[in-house]
């Protein structure tokens, strides 16, 4: 098959999550690559292209003895390449499956090498985030190269999602596995679990899955490498167990440090530091395969004499039985100390309990009161407490669903119910701790369950003024919506109607409408007081303006004037209100006075 029309695949190398890696021909420059060709159903998600194309940016820009180069980048049939330098060697993985724990010397000349690719990505502003064995190829001169940037990010670019784990769960750092942003030291860290498998065989932390490492990464503690392989110096082992401190501001902080350690560690075990980066793997490795034959048959032998041996000194030696004592429910510590006095030797195992409190005894093998050999092995099993889950996924729920889904997890519940606008009465609105979240089991988690819409009550507004009726709607979570009306009845300024009713119930932030009064605008009064106008006309066209008419009477001394206006209050031409008085002034005719009549004098007697 000719690739891009100038790649001829020869055959598969090997095959990974995003891609498949094959031995190719150059046909224009007749040598031989790596051709990295993405999987056709990755072709079509953005963000692995992206992913894909910023492994060839990254690593083309790292053009270092100890990092794979990159020749050339394209697309092909529907999907993406990388033609890469081809290395005939093994990854430091195979090496490792075949040769188990290397020997001090070794491993560190070839992490020094590791380190001096990742200083160089490091002072360029990339970060791996994914160094692991299978990622360091030793080619056939015994120079350690890196490869496989595919995850690596160059200053801020970082295309995964906030809060997502990239990497290799055996070689992550504890920052990465909880999702959090990495930097160069993370990768140290990966760099000092490949240099504990090379020392010791097999790397720190195993378990069922992968967040099961993770966690432990987070966590727990490794076994220092010198308990494992009696050949690692003590300040080989110093400087593994710094390399693998969780705060990354413990570990070394540059590949420079670290080197640098490693280095003097290996001068103060009266090794040569200045010649341990000239080290040849390949040669090592070879006589290590030489040897291996060797130092099985002796150890066949070795191991049948002291198979006899034993056999005759547990026939001539056996020990008195001697009854197990009941540690079930003590504290780890005193549980093995309480054995170790009887005479046993004390296995420990780590379990999940939701029932035992941790450090506390769950089981015992053999069971209390039976006889057991001096010297032989009681396995105590320690709670861990209950162990740790995610957080399921549950808003949106009901809250019957949500508690069930999260009571079968193994978490408790508590519910506090709040008001909400956007989501159904009785559906979840939240968690807390938040879906996803890796928590102990038995932990509360709180929901916040939907009330639906808050409802408040209706103010009565009719007769408020408009600022109070405002105010009113403002304190109890309402709207107000205004509009006036002319009135005559009620003062300007006030309230006439509102709608809903007072007492209505209604969803917060509903709207009330609300009728304000204003005086109508003022008519001009008519002049009544023309000579002739009855006064029937007179009220009647006062009154057809919306004016209040009030009759006086007022004495007139002429006939003409009896029963005719005469007068008015306001004066003609004056403006008023609607509904305002009109005092309007009749004639009427007065009585003649009589004349008084005097009286005669009446003389006296």
């Amino acid at each position: 098959m000719l690739i891009d029309g100038r790649y001829r695949v020869v055959n598969r190398i090997g095959s990974g999550g995003m891609a498949d890696v094959w031995c190719a021909d150059d046909t224009q420059l007749g040598r031989k690559v790596a051709l990295k060709l993405l999987h056709p159903r990755f072709a079509r998600d953005e963000e692995f292209v992206e992913r894909f194309r910023r492994e060839a940016s990254s690593a083309a820009g790292l053009q270092h003895p100890n990092v794979v180069g990159v020749f050339d980048r394209g697309e092909w049939d529907g999907t993406y390449y990388i033609a890469m330098e081809y290395l005939p060697g093994r990854s430091l993985k195979q090496l490792v499956h075949d040769h188990g724990a290397l020997d001090p010397a070794l491993a560190v000349s070839l992490v020094v090498q590791i380190l001096k690719a990742a200083r160089f990505a490091h002072r360029r502003g990339i970060v791996h985030r994914d160094i692991k064995p299978h990622n360091v190829i030793v080619d056939d001169e015994g120079r350690a190269k890196v490869t496989d940037f595919g995850i690596a990010r160059a200053g801020a670019s970082d295309m995964t999602e906030t809060g997502s784990i990239m990497g290799t769960a055996q070689y992550l750092s504890p920052e990465q596995a909880q999702g959090h942003p990495v930097d160069a030291r993370s990768d140290l860290y990966s760099i000092g679990v490949v240099l504990y498998e090379l020392l010791t065989g097999h790397v720190p932390f195993t378990g069922e899955s992968p967040v099961t490492i993770a966690l432990k990464h987070v966590s727990e503690d490794p076994v220092p490498p010198a308990q494992l392989n009696p050949d690692v110096p003590p300040a080989l082992d110093a400087v593994v167990m710094h390399a693998l401190e969780k705060d990354p501001a413990r570990r070394f902080q540059d590949a420079d440090a670290f080197a640098a350690a490693l280095q003097h560690a290996m001068a103060g075990d009266g090794r040569t530091a200045a010649t341990l980066p000239e080290r040849d793997p390949v040669a090592a490795l070879e006589a290590a395969d030489r040897r291996t034959w060797r130092t099985v048959i002796v150890w066949i032998l070795i191991l049948l004499a002291l198979a006899g041996a034993g056999l005759g000194a547990w026939l001539l030696l056996r020990a008195e039985p001697r009854v197990v004592p009941d540690v079930t429910g003590r504290q780890g510590d005193a549980a093995a100390q309480t054995l170790q006095n009887r005479g046993f030797e004390v296995r420990i195992l780590t379990v999940q309990s939701a029932t035992v409190e941790r450090d506390r005894v769950v089981s015992q093998e053999p069971l209390a009161g039976e006889e057991a050999p001096e010297g032989s092995t009681v396995t105590i099993s320690v709670s861990g407490g209950p162990g740790e889950a995610p957080v399921p996924a549950v808003v949106g729920l009901t809250r019957t669903a949500a508690e069930a889904q999260l009571q079968d997890a193994g978490f408790r519940v508590r519910v506090r119910r709040e008001f909400s606008d956007s989501v159904e009465r009785r559906r979840v609105i939240e968690a807390s701790p938040p879906e996803g979240s890796v928590v102990e089991r038995g932990t509360r988690v709180t929901l916040v369950v939907s009330r639906g819409q808050e409802l408040v009550e209706v103010p009565n507004l009719v007769g408020a003024s408009r600022a109070s009726a405002e105010r009113a709607l403002a304190a109890a979570g309402l709207v107000a919506e205004v509009s006036e009306q002319e009135s005559t009845d009620t003062e300007p300024g006030l309230v006439i109607e509102q709608d809903p009713a007072a007492g209505a119930s209604v969803p917060r932030d509903s709207t009330v409408a609300f009728v304000v009064a204003i005086a109508p605008p003022e008519v001009e009064v008519p002049d009544v007081t023309t000579a002739g106008v009855p006064v029937d006309e007179a009220v009647a066209s006062l009154e057809e303006l919306g004016f209040e008419v009030v009759v006086r009477d007022e004495a007139v001394p002429d006939p003409t004037q009896d029963g005719i206006v005469v007068g008015q209050d306001p004066a003609p031409g004056a403006t008023a209100p609607p509904g305002s008085q009109v005092v309007i002034r009749v004639g009427r005719l007065a009585e003649p006075t009589p004349t008084p009549v005097p009286t005669p004098e009446v003389p006296a007697p």
